[in-house]
């Protein structure tokens, strides 16, 4: 049986006024890889954001490793690993430098000299961060987040803004580490991505948990509350997603969900 890494039950957060999630719920086992997706605002960010300790939940349960992140983040960062949706580096340092700085920060890291060649980025060592080209940012923020030998590797949108070319090679290094014993948790608006990488989803609407389950699960659900019109057993994950979008036409929402 799977080691479960972590369980949100009926997560709720609010900043004033404002509900961005009023009812989350699912589980991380060890080994998988498990995708957040749904429409901007559906509370993806906020529901991770919750579980790395960075938000305290304003009502419902959150445990990572069996602690509660927010009140453990010192250990809960020992085992984890996070890239974030957005993240800057200081502009005059080489990428050698960040490594070794990154590096000093935890007790076991990983051989960063290791990693630079596993992502593709040894022949980059000595420049500039800043003159690196966005998918070489993006494997040097993975890189940073590998350094502490993570249970969990945490991705918020990964692959934004990203050629096709560097996309896919994105995806064979996320395999590969996955491969290696990491379990990957992942936000993405892409679905072909989600539909190469992902064992489970977890597809969020309006700060609500809507579904979880596998890939196949996932189309069983659309199919059952989709007019018969609109499927095709050919369809891709993103047409099968654009088919539960709150502004499809396919599916009558009131009483559904």
């Amino acid at each position: 049986m799977r080691e479960k890494l972590a369980q949100i039950e009926q997560l709720k957060l609010s900043y004033g006024s404002v509900r961005a999630v009023t009812d989350v719920s699912f589980e991380l086992y060890e080994g998988e890889i498990l995708a957040l997706i749904g429409p901007n605002g559906s509370g993806k960010t906020s529901t991770i954001e919750c579980l790395e300790g960075l938000r305290k939940p304003t009502g419902g349960k959150i445990e990572l490793f069996g602690r509660d992140p927010h009140r453990n983040r010192r250990r809960i960062y020992e085992k984890i690993g996070i890239q974030l949706q957005e993240t800057e580096y200081p502009d005059n340092i080489r990428v050698r430098e960040l490594c070794r700085l990154f590096s000093a920060f935890y007790e076991n890291p990983v051989d960063w000299q290791v990693l630079l060649a596993q992502l593709g980025l040894s022949e980059k060592a000595n420049r500039m961060v800043k003159k690196l080209s966005g998918g070489e940012k993006q494997r040097l923020s993975i890189l940073l987040a590998l350094l502490p030998r993570p249970k969990i590797l945490i991705l918020d949108e990964l692959t934004t803004g990203l050629d096709p070319e560097v996309r896919r090679g994105m995806w064979e290094s996320l395999k590969e580490i996955r491969r290696r014993g990491t379990t990957i948790l992942m936000v993405s608006h892409y679905m072909d991505e989600v539909e190469y990488l992902a064992d489970r989803l977890v597809y969020l609407e309006k700060g609500c948990s809507r579904f979880v389950g596998s890939q196949e699960q996932f189309r069983q659900f659309v199919r059952s509350k989709a007019s018969t019109t609109e499927w095709k057993e050919s369809l891709s994950l993103e047409e099968v997603y654009l088919l539960i979008s709150p502004k499809s036409k396919a599916l009558e929402w009131e009483g559904i969900l």
